[in-house]
């Protein structure tokens, strides 16, 4: 097995995890953090797509691309807990309510 096939799978069960936790918890600090580990693991798969196999020399178009995401997380990740404060501070709770009329049986 590959370094880049291991970074690929890495990357697949970490946005996998982040996804679910995404989907399932009702905490919105959880949700941002589960958010940032889906980022993570895109950010594996791009690094996981930059290798060329035994030529040594990495393509630098994913590279870029992860610097950027890395900077776009850090945004997203601010202006998240900034709105998630200010929820907070109108509601009085940090969880996502359960619309019952919505839900299905």
């Amino acid at each position: 097995m590959s370094m880049a096939l291991l970074y690929a799978g890495s990357g697949i069960i970490l946005f996998s995890i982040g996804l679910h936790a995404l989907l399932v918890r009702r905490h919105l600090l959880r949700k941002i953090l589960a958010a940032n580990i889906m980022g993570s693991g895109v950010f594996m798969v791009f690094i996981a797509m930059g290798a060329r196999g035994d030529a040594g020399v990495a393509d630098p178009v994913p590279q870029a691309m992860v610097l950027t995401g890395i900077v776009v997380s850090l945004c997203f990740t601010a202006v998240a807990i900034v709105l998630a404060v200010r929820i907070n501070h109108l509601t009085g709770c940090t969880t996502l309510a359960i619309d019952e009329e919505s839900a299905i049986d």
